[in-house]
């Protein structure tokens, strides 16, 4: 276009000549061709600022941050994994970047080891651990998938290395937990139920009724 306007301008007035230059220089430099990266850029800024804050909604409430080497997974094993989580987790990919920056700066930030290679991240919801990770380790298992192993896990703001996940997949449940405490109070080694006055056994025998609901619910 600029060439033919050009060629068509030779024979026309100095002032014509001038108004066709500057259209040639405006069409040449239209706003559209380098704007289009700045509005890239700032989708990509905006997508990126999502992910931040998603990262820091599935903190809310989180008792553990786990990172799941997923290099290598195929859409539909993912799509399958996410399918097999109770609904106490959230499995997200997002780039490692992404999720120091929602941390940095929170008893998370522990999770700094594992900011390196591709990494899902599974965030527990619950206090029931061991239950959380199952699901990961049977799937991990069935499918054959030794190289995504879990890379590293912050629990109470201390970090696991994955030969330290034994301790998070055994640890006691809570109706564990309840009960371990109700067998030393009901230890004949103290005897401490029988000299305990009225108000203290009313609070074992709510323990006791709070102790079967859980076990209730484990077992629905």
């Amino acid at each position: 276009m600029e060439v033919a306007l050009l060629s068509f301008s030779s024979s026309l007035s100095p002032l014509c000549h001038q108004r066709i230059s500057t259209l040639t220089h405006k069409t040449s430099n239209s706003p559209n061709y380098p704007r289009l990266p700045v509005i890239r850029s700032a989708v990509s800024r905006n997508k990126k600022e999502e992910t931040v804050e998603a990262v820091k909604s599935h903190l809310e409430n989180c008792h553990l941050l786990a990172a799941i080497n997923y290099k290598g997974l195929t859409v539909k094993q993912f799509q399958d994994l996410r399918r097999t989580l109770p609904d106490t987790t959230k499995l997200i990919v997002a780039k490692n970047t992404l999720v120091f920056k929602a941390i940095e700066g929170t008893k998370w930030e522990a999770l700094k080891p594992c900011m390196k290679g591709m990494n899902a991240w599974l965030f527990v919801q619950t206090d029931e651990i061991p239950s959380a990770l199952k699901p990961y380790r049977s799937f991990q298992k069935e499918r054959k998938l030794e190289d995504n192993d879990f890379a590293g896990a912050v629990f109470e703001g201390k970090f696991y290395a994955p030969d330290n996940f034994k301790v998070l997949e055994t640890m006691p449940t809570r109706v564990e937990v309840y009960a371990k405490m109700l067998g030393a109070l009901q230890s004949p080694a103290i005897n401490l139920v029988t000299t305990l006055q009225a108000p203290a056994r009313e609070v074992i025998m709510v323990l006791m009724a709070y102790i079967k609901k859980l076990e209730d619910e484990s077992n629905a």
